[in-house]
């Protein structure tokens, strides 16, 4: 009896450190899945690209931008103006997913209607429509990675203390964040440099350098189109018709980006493209969800970039599969209102991370 009293006291131990485990979870721990098994559990039809189907979302979005140019030219009213920022910056920002979509591959098999379409809808709402593509398919390879993820990433300490006083409050006071995009585009973030436009910035391959210059042509002559509407129409009105729609859709892009991006727990020792996509998270946007094209579907998004368009019925069949490594979004009222509460807490809360440990959490910094 003696002799096997310490083994049942070993098989307690174990089933209570067991239990424990099951109570609190560490979503820090290495997922008990692979990416396999979480790409075999979406339905085979999540996977088919259909093009008619998306492009009768660019027919949507893009008979809606007309409308609502046409409906507050003709109405030309103050009381109006407001409604037709908000509502045209919002397409402006659905235009922007169905190119991303377009740079995924996920709007259909054909290379080159991806790129016309992708060019088109891009360059109107002057994103350089490859330089972007290529960045994005870095983050998409990286996410998570302090030194290799672009856009909102994880700045390590070393990085962050670098920075100038004026910088770090710029980075992280509102509404500075949310005005972001156009100086990403052109400058990167805080300790990386290039531009989006030079096809010699080390954001490329010497393989990319037509697809850059392309997309810089493309969208040099979009600036060209609105330079000529202003001297036609006058400053005021294209103000009103586009300027103030573009700041709406970069603050639109900016905070879905961050929302998407930005957790408590951003990188590993032993990082690993499965591990640093579990880090992103879902966000709900209410009416907006449908607009913006399910974007808001970002976990699955970041395990299978071949769903885009498909994203919700993918995140639900995946599920089973992630267990606790997904984390439910908090229900939008039909207005995502509630998601600057949670940008406002991010913006005060996380700042860097350590530059050394297995699993690195956003700190703040006590003196911003």
């Amino acid at each position: 009896m003696k002799s096997g009293r310490p083994v049942v006291l070993e098989e307690e131990k174990r089933e209570k450190v067991i239990r424990l485990r099951t109570k609190e979870f560490d979503p820090g721990m290495p997922p008990p899945f692979k990416l396999a098994e979480i790409r075999a559990a979406i339905p085979k039809h999540c996977w088919v690209k259909n093009p008619w189907r998306s492009m009768s979302y660019v027919g949507r979005d893009v008979a809606i931008v007309f409308g609502l140019v046409a409906a507050a030219a003709y109405v030309n009213c103050w009381i109006v103006w407001p409604l037709y920022w908000a509502a045209q910056g919002t397409m402006f920002w659905a235009l922007f997913v169905l190119g991303h979509d377009c740079g995924h591959g996920s709007f259909s098999d054909c290379h080159k209607l991806n790129n016309v379409v992708g060019h088109l809808l891009h360059s109107s709402i002057l994103v350089p429509y490859h330089g972007w593509r290529i960045s994005h398919r870095t983050h998409h390879q990286n996410h998570g990675n302090v030194d290799k993820d672009e856009s909102w990433h994880p700045l390590s300490e070393s990085v962050y203390r670098s920075l100038d006083k004026t910088t770090r409050n710029l980075r992280f006071t509102y509404p500075f964040p949310m005005i972001a995009f156009p100086f990403y585009l052109w400058r990167r973030s805080p300790g990386k440099s290039g531009s989006h436009f030079n096809p010699e910035s080390d954001l490329f391959g010497q393989n990319d350098r037509i697809d850059v210059i392309t997309s810089t042509a493309c969208w040099m002559a979009m600036a060209a189109l609105l330079a000529g509407l202003t001297l036609i129409m006058g400053p005021l009105q294209m103000f009103k018709l586009y300027a103030i729609p573009y700041l709406i859709f970069v603050m639109w892009l900016d905070l879905v980006t961050y929302l998407l991006t930005m957790d408590m727990m951003k990188s590993f020792l032993e990082w690993s493209y499965l591990r640093g996509g579990l880090t992103t998270v879902d966000r709900d946007y209410g009416w907006i969800n449908n607009i913006h094209h399910d974007i808001g579907t970002h976990v699955i998004h970041h395990s299978s970039t071949n769903t885009t368009l498909q994203s919700s019925e993918a995140t639900e069949a995946a599920k089973p599969v992630l267990g606790k490594y997904y984390r439910e979004p908090e229900k939008s009222a039909p207005l995502p209102f509630h998601l600057l509460g949670i940008l406002f807490k991010s913006l005060r809360r996380d700042h860097y991370v350590s530059d050394s440990g297995e699993v690195l959490y956003y700190e703040k910094d006590s003196e911003l």
